[in-house]
């Protein structure tokens, strides 16, 4: 893989992705960098998808925008902001910091406590986490997308077999089998062919579910770490504190806290430090949920999974008749044909999130500004390059 900095060839976005476009951004060493190359190659999928599909979202399509998501929390750029907040709003954090204050008899800046707890609350493993829930989806889903749009739009394409495609993926359920892919390439292949516009529709739509189902199960163990990753160790916290708060260089600082312990004093600051830890790994647990909780979309709309879905089905989909949708939607979405009871409690429980994203699916599925690219040419030539962009992201 070339590095940042370095030309690396690639085929015209007029073109879809092939799997050795697939394999080549898998393979960067740059996790943000590799991200935003990842949902760029998301994007012309989507596109080239919805070209053979009716114009229509696909799996691809709602994979853009949740991987730019995803890109904001390996960059931390709102995760360390929303931890700050809410430390900065706790009346509970508040009164651990003056614990702390009134154990080393001095006056302690909030401020800087808040800037110590966010070094401590390991968001760079929350970021790891992301980053391989990332990968692992890409090197995999978009792996086939690129492969079913090789075999079924290229040259050739009509003496290949659906069934031949399918045969190439593995049987059994997922985490390791690709049942649901199978399936859901069958699906995509008859929207491909079908003239009713319902049909097609419905097809898509179980699809994207199935897709869905492949994927979320796929990424249990990474956004269960990523949840459980900010661990605040009190004694972490503490010796951050007194590397701040006591002046001095090192040996000063040792001395100071040798004289801690000798007027016994340092247990009190231990005590305290670990009260602060207490308050504090509860308002880093939510934030980090309430970051993973949180999607972007086009146009600046911004949806809170915790809350129930903000749309309503469009009339292709309000009322459904396929029957293998129908069974699917019984098993995922336990208030049929209704956005109510839709918002997530619990991110890390794999039905509450599907019952989510199965309804986001069937709402959005006929939004044509989905298909609008996520980032600026600018963007898209510095990544084509294998350099970070500039500009918002």
């Amino acid at each position: 893989m070339s590095q940042a900095g370095t030309h690396v060839h690639e085929r015209s976005d007029d073109m879809p992705p092939v799997v050795a476009d697939v394999d080549r951004i898998a393979a960067h060493a740059d996790p943000v960098v590799r991200n935003l190359q990842i949902t760029h190659c998301y994007h012309r999928l989507s596109r080239a998808m919805a070209a053979v599909t009716g114009g229509a979202a696909n799996w691809c399509t709602f994979a853009v925008w949740a991987s730019k998501q995803v890109g904001r929390t390996i960059r931390q750029e709102d995760l360390a902001r929303t931890v700050e907040r809410l430390l900065k709003s706790s009346p509970e954090v508040a009164a651990g910091v003056d614990l702390v204050a009134r154990a080393l008899r001095r006056t302690v800046p909030h401020e800087m406590v808040r800037r110590a707890v966010v070094t401590v609350a390991r968001l760079d493993d929350v970021s790891a986490a992301s980053a391989r829930g990332n990968l692992k989806v890409f090197e995999e889903i978009a792996r086939e997308f690129a492969r079913f749009l090789t075999e079924f739009t290229g040259p050739g394409a009509e003496e290949r077999t659906i069934a031949e495609f399918c045969d190439s993926l593995r049987a059994g359920e997922p985490p390791e089998g690709q049942r649901c892919l199978r399936q859901a390439f069958t699906r995509y292949h008859r929207a491909m062919t079908t003239g009713d516009p319902k049909q097609r529709a419905e097809l898509l739509l179980l699809a994207n579910i199935e897709v869905g189902l492949h994927e979320q199960t796929r990424l249990q163990p990474e956004i269960a770490a990523a949840l459980e990753a900010p661990v605040v160790d009190p004694r972490e916290l503490e010796c951050r504190l007194l590397d701040l708060l006591l002046p001095g260089n090192r040996v000063v600082k040792w001395l100071r806290r040798t004289l801690l312990t000798v007027l016994g004093r340092r247990s009190a600051v231990r005590i305290a430090s670990e009260q602060l830890a207490d308050r504090v790994r509860v308002l880093v647990r939510r934030a980090v949920t309430e970051h993973l909780m949180t999607l972007a979309l086009p146009g600046g709309e911004l949806l809170d999974l915790g809350e129930d879905l903000p749309a309503t089905f469009p009339p292709l989909l309000a009322e459904l008749s396929d029957p293998e949708l129908l069974a699917l939607l019984e098993i995922v979405d336990p208030t049929a044909d209704s956005v109510l009871g839709t918002a997530a409690r619990d991110w890390a429980d794999l039905p509450d999130r599907m019952h989510y994203i199965a309804d986001m699916f069937r709402c959005h599925a006929l939004r044509g500004d989905l298909l609008d690219p996520p980032f600026t040419a600018e963007q898209v030539e510095a990544l084509t390059a294998g350099r970070r962009p500039g500009g918002a992201l």
